[in-house]
Order: structure tokens, then C-alpha cells, then sequence
């Protein structure tokens, strides 16, 4: 009977595991017919190694990928230390995607006119309707640089621009690894990415809303507060730790709120992030792991004014900001693989802000919020701490390491909105649904050759999004609209 059993569980898996790479082939190949990454072939060409050695898709990590950045980007071995390489090795790598995509907004307000009588013409008025434009165009540049400078020190910088050679640091970080020769005591400086397990620094989706997970980024709507997006690289401290095997890791880390900007334009607001989670053999299906993690932090509401401007600002003369406020992220991290082709990423995510994010206090120098909660400032009878919850499902089906379909769906929903019943403010009680998200992302990646020198990708996807109540009002009923957004992107994504 035991025999049985496991036999029939074996055939249910193998049969759920055609049925979903069916459906991610199919649909990829009928939509094929209608963001910055760390993937250095650098380190590659240091250790002799092909790219499909540390990922399961560049610049996506498998485990092995994921231990080797644990360690520091060090392989634990006498080649670490560049003192053994050949002088003529330099750690750099530079990333560019030349792409064609065609963007559709729905529900867009535009201008309408009429003749008026004399070869001209007067606006008369707005129409709702659905904008499209497509053509060729280009990714930012990423200026990839990292290693170790000897045995156990750890470095990274990314110098990153925008399509039009607008650039800024994305990265720059320092690390001791090993401390005391325990691989628990990792210490880094700078600016980094969180310990996300499922990285966003490493998406293998490159569309506008795809792009990027918007789990990691959700703000409700009219809220103040933009220093809780996990996706961001962030400045600050991070201690980390592992196992030798690398099965159970952690980190924690301090930043200073100001989402990943230099100077110190916010004042003394900190965020602590804390991330942990454990692996385990599964035989032939592969090695699952689990995890939890946790941002919790304060940002400021009331901006110091001097002869009624702003102290400091941007200038980082500070501090100008202070009354601060609360907030804080938590949830669930599962990456489960079901034998060698097919895994599931799966984060879940509860989300709240305090009541005075949540009636437009915040981000007042950058211009996020219009408000000071100057002393003496009240907030209207009924307002309440936005809360939401969230989920994100991504499945991969890994044809092979140069081929892999990728799907996505992503789904937030409001538990408490700001301006929630009861609420007496000028702009009345907001719907419970205001400004969920739904999006759902497919597409794949065929990489021609991998090795040490290059990575070239073949890059097609799509992504639909959908938003509730964030269109322009019903012009006769008045009554808030949804947006839909969608986007073809097809292109080379390529590094060297």
C-alpha cells in the first residue's frame, strides 16, 4: 500500500509539472506571436567557471550562486585573493538591453478641440481614452565592478544610468566576511540591496510594471510614506550569517530612511530589516527553502522651516526633519523545486503605515507629500492607518540553462483604507478596493551560448496590470474608474 502511495504521489507531481510548463510554453509562444541586475561573467572569467555554474538563469541564482554571494563573492579556495590572478584581470562587466515594446494605458483624460470658425481651433473639452505607442528603445547602463581585495574583504560598486546617460551609484559597498573565521559574522557597509530571497536586483523580467515586483514598492494611494520599498537599494549596515552548507542564513541590517539617497536631508529616522530562513534536501525534487523577514522603521512627518523654507533639504545641511512616524513589512518567503525544471518563488507580505502617512504626510522635500505636520496639527475625526496584504506567485520552467519561462501574478488588496467609514476629512470615505493591484507577467529567455566571457539573452515578455479606482472619475457619474496597463517587450539583453 505504502508502495502505492508513492508511486501515485510520483505520477501527480510529474503530471502537475507537465501541465505547468504546457501552459507557460503556450502562452508564451501566442503573446510572442502577437530592470539593473548583478550578473557578472567577471567572476566567471576569475574562477574558470561557465555563468550556468552560479545561475539558474543569468542573472538569476541557483544555490550554488546563492552561497558563493554569501561567502562574499569568494569561492573559499587560494584563487580568492586577486593577488593570484592574472594582472590583466579586471572585475568589471557592463550591461545594456537594446529592446522594442509597445505600451497601452487605458483611460487616460486628453484634450479635445473643435474648429473655431476662423482656421483655428479651441480645446472644448477632455475625452477618456486608451493611449498605445511602440518603438525601439533602450535599458539604462550597468556598470558592474566587484570581488574581494584580499581573502575575506568583499567589494561591489555599480555605477547605473538611466536611457538617457543620467547616472547615479546603485551600489557601493564594502564587506569583512568570516569574521573570527565564522562564516555567521559578515559585516557590510554602504549601499546595498536588502537580503531579499527573491531579488529584484536579479529579476529576470525587464517591463516597465513588470519589471520590477510590486509587492516590494506598494504605496497607498495618497500615502506620504516612500521609505518602506524593499526593492530599493538601501544605505546603510548589514550583518549576516550562514551555515558552511549554507542551508540556514540570516541577516540584519540598519539603514538611515531616506530610500537608498546620500546625505541627510531626514533627519535621525532609522529601519531595522531582518530577514532569516532555512533550506532542506527533498531528494530528487530538489533543495526547498523557507524564510520569514521583517522591515520595521520610522520616517518623518514635520519638516523644519527656516524664515518659512525648508532647513537643509536636499543640500543634506540637516537635520530638517523630524516627527517621525512609524511603519513596517512582514511575511512569508518560499522557494520550492520541483525536480530539475520547474520551481515556484512564492513571498507573501502584510503591510501598514501610520495614520499620518496615510493622510498625505511624508516625503516633503521630494515632493511626495504636500503637507507639515507642524505642532498643532490634528487629523480629521475617522482617519486610519492604511493596512494591506499581499501575494506574489512566480513559476520558472527551465527548459534548459539557455532556455527558461518565466511566469508571474501578483495580487494587493487593501484591508484598511486611510480614509476609511467614519471618516469626515473634505475627500469623504475611500472604497474598500482603492488602488489593489492584480498584474500577471509571462514571457522567456533563450540564451544562444553562456560562458565565461559574455552573456547574450533573447528576451520576450508581457505584462498586464490592473488598478482599481485610479483612472479619472466617471465624467457622469463622478464615480472613481480602473486602469488597465499593459506592455510587449521584445529584445537583447546582453553583458560582457
Amino acid at each position: 500500500m505504502h508502495v502505492f502511495s508513492r508511486f501515485r504521489l510520483r505520477n501527480i507531481l510529474q503530471l502537475a509539472s507537465s501541465f505547468a510548463a504546457a501552459a507557460l510554453v503556450l502562452a508564451c509562444i501566442v503573446l510572442t506571436c502577437s530592470q539593473p541586475a548583478n550578473a557578472l561573467p567577471a567572476f566567471a572569467r576569475k574562477y574558470g567557471l561557465r555563468c550556468s555554474a552560479c545561475h539558474e538563469s543569468w542573472p538569476m541564482l541557483n544555490y550554488f550562486g546563492q552561497k558563493f554571494k554569501d561567502n562574499g563573492y569568494q569561492l573559499m579556495n587560494d584563487r580568492d585573493a586577486p593577488i593570484w590572478q592574472n594582472p590583466g584581470y579586471w572585475p568589471v562587466t557592463f550591461r545594456i538591453t537594446p529592446i522594442w515594446h509597445r505600451v497601452s494605458t487605458g483611460k487616460v483624460p486628453i484634450d479635445t478641440y473643435a474648429s473655431n470658425g476662423v482656421g483655428g481651433s479651441v480645446m472644448t473639452g477632455t475625452a477618456i481614452q486608451r493611449v498605445t505607442s511602440s518603438g525601439f528603445d533602450l535599458s539604462g547602463l550597468d556598470f558592474h565592478t566587484g570581488g574581494t581585495l584580499e581573502k575575506n574583504f568583499s567589494f561591489y560598486v555599480l555605477p547605473s544610468s538611466n536611457n538617457a546617460a543620467s547616472f547615479h551609484f546603485e551600489t557601493v559597498m564594502a564587506r569583512l566576511d568570516n569574521l573570527f573565521g565564522s562564516s555567521w559574522l559578515n559585516v557590510k557597509l554602504g549601499k546595498f540591496e536588502l537580503d531579499n530571497l527573491l531579488s529584484e536586483k536579479r529579476i529576470l523580467t525587464l517591463t516597465g510594471n513588470g519589471g520590477i515586483y510590486q509587492l516590494y514598492h506598494f504605496v497607498p494611494v495618497g500615502d506620504g510614506n516612500i521609505f518602506g520599498k524593499m526593492g530599493d537599494n538601501q544605505l546603510g549596515v548589514e550583518v549576516m550569517g550562514h551555515s558552511y552548507d549554507d542551508r540556514t542564513r540570516y541577516s540584519i541590517s540598519l539603514l538611515s530612511t531616506k530610500d537608498g539617497q546620500p546625505a541627510l536631508p531626514y533627519g535621525n529616522a532609522y529601519t531595522g530589516y531582518f530577514a532569516a530562513s532555512q533550506a532542506f534536501d527533498t531528494g530528487k525534487l530538489g533543495v526547498q527553502r523557507i524564510g520569514v523577514y521583517a522591515m520595521v522603521g520610522q520616517a518623518p512627518t514635520y519638516f523644519l522651516t527656516s524664515g518659512g523654507a525648508l532647513f537643509g533639504g536636499a543640500n543634506g545641511t540637516g537635520p530638517s526633519a523630524i516627527g517621525n512616524k512609524s511603519f513596517s513589512r512582514e511575511g512569508f518567503v518560499g522557494q520550492f523545486y520541483f525536480g530539475q525544471h520547474l520551481d515556484l518563488q512564492v513571498v507573501t507580505q502584510h503591510g501598514q503605515d501610520s495614520v499620518w502617512f496615510g493622510q498625505g504626510y511624508g516625503d516633503l522635500i521630494d515632493g511626495v507629500a504636500t503637507s507639515n505636520n507642524t505642532p498643532g496639527t490634528t487629523l480629521f475625526a475617522g482617519s486610519k492607518a492604511p493596512t494591506w496584504n499581499g501575494v506574489l506567485v512566480e513559476p520558472h520552467y527551465v527548459y534548459s540553462p539557455q532556455l527558461i519561462f518565466i511566469g508571474r501574478f501578483e495580487t494587493i488588496r487593501m484591508s484598511q483604507q486611510a480614509n476609511g467609514s467614519g471618516y469626515v476629512g473634505p475627500a469623504g470615505p475611500s472604497p474598500g478596493n482603492l488602488g489593489n493591484i492584480s498584474t500577471y507577467t509571462i514571457g522567456y529567455r533563450y540564451n544562444p551560448f553562456m560562458t565565461s566571457r559574455a552573456g547574450f539573452a533573447w528576451h520576450n515578455e508581457y505584462n498586464w496590470l490592473h488598478q482599481d479606482g485610479t483612472g479619472p472619475p466617471n465624467p457622469t457619474t463622478g464615480a472613481l474608474t480602473n486602469i488597465n496597463t499593459s506592455e510587449l517587450l521584445l529584445g537583447f539583453d546582453f553583458d560582457f
